[in-house]
């Protein structure tokens, strides 16, 4: 039977779904508004005006127009409250050196990522203090009107190897959170599971070497619990549906199942599922102009390393009723 959320809910838990529902809004929201503004000829000049600023606005590339206030809107706490989301500090990271954070696994959304590093909802600025980590995602996303502006305002900024650049080269204290597994890891996320695509992505390793920064392995449980995903083996006609959708748009399209507002067995929201995000120890990297795959490869190692200790660690106590313990499937 359908399981209905009963109508005396606390209004502590109905706000808590509310600001989960407005963050998977967001996307549609934007749309509609550009779609209404191009359906009413009064708007046109201020959308062509828009779209050609939009075009030559180099922000998505260059650290992004993160606002504070936006960040740390009650609603974000909200947020982070619904799952419950909380980091875990391994150690203590120096304000006068920049990082780059590895965030594993992707999940279907990566939704711990935005909750702990995207907003002020876990308290990232105050754990961190003096750090400024931009969370970086696919620079298509930067394409689509208002959505961009709206990323950007919590600080997000594109995910190619330029923005990084820019991001770490700006001071001490800049840094930037990658989510390595990508558009490919979101296909193995299955919950109880740590499936990552790790094992020949060397190119956040080369990016932290010719910047200087500092390796931060983050490792996070359950995330991959917070959706339930239609399993499509190698070779089926699904798989091979969605590869071919990731070659071509450089996303995939995994099919997921979470929770509604009033239905909590099936819907596009998340579900309520804790999730622990660690973040690890900084591993110091020799800085090199052009470094190989050989260079990085050894602190490649030391980061895997890293990731299996935080995992052998927390297991037990974060992911008691796991079905498979850490995997490098790649």
């Amino acid at each position: 039977m359908v399981e209905i959320a009963p109508l005396h809910v606390p209004l502590q838990r109905r706000r808590q779904t509310f600001s989960v529902f407005l963050w998977a809004s967001f996307l549609p929201i934007c749309l509609v508004l550009f779609l209404f503004g191009l359906a009413v000829p009064l708007f046109w000049p201020i959308l062509f005006a828009y779209l050609i600023w939009a075009y030559f606005d180099t922000a998505p590339r260059t650290g992004s127009r993160r606002n504070n206030w936006i960040r740390s809107l009650p609603c974000w706490r909200w947020f982070v409250e619904f799952f419950p989301i909380a980091i875990v500090k391994e150690a203590e990271l120096d304000p006068k050196q920049n990082y780059l954070f590895g965030y594993h696994p992707h999940g279907i959304i990566a939704v711990g990522a935005w909750g702990a590093f995207g907003t002020e909802g876990a308290h990232v600025s105050k754990i961190f203090p003096g750090l400024n980590i931009r969370l970086l995602t696919l620079d298509s996303n930067f394409n689509v009107p208002f959505y961009r502006d709206l990323l950007m305002a919590f600080g997000l900024a594109s995910v190619d190897k330029k923005s990084c650049n820019n991001i770490l080269q700006k001071g001490p204290g800049n840094s930037c959170m990658i989510v390595v597994g990508g558009a490919s890891e979101s296909l193995t996320a299955f919950p109880g599971t740590f499936n990552l695509i790790l094992k020949r992505r060397y190119g956040f390793v080369k990016v932290a070497m010719r910047n200087g920064a500092r390796l931060v392995p983050v490792l996070s449980f359950g995330e991959t619990d917070v959706y339930d995903q239609v399993q499509a083996p190698a070779g089926t006609w699904l798989h091979k549906v969605q590869r071919k959708i990731q070659d071509i748009f450089g996303f995939t399209t995994p099919i997921f199942i979470g929770r509604g507002i009033f239905i909590y067995d099936f819907g596009a929201l998340p579900r309520r599922r804790p999730i622990h995000v660690v973040v690890g120890t900084p591993i110091e990297v020799k800085q090199m102009d052009n470094p190989t795959n050989e260079d990085a490869e050894v602190y490649h190692k030391q980061y895997m390393n890293q990731l299996q200790e935080i995992f052998e660690k927390y297991k037990d106590v974060y992911a008691a009723e796991r079905q498979s313990d850490l995997k490098f499937v790649e």
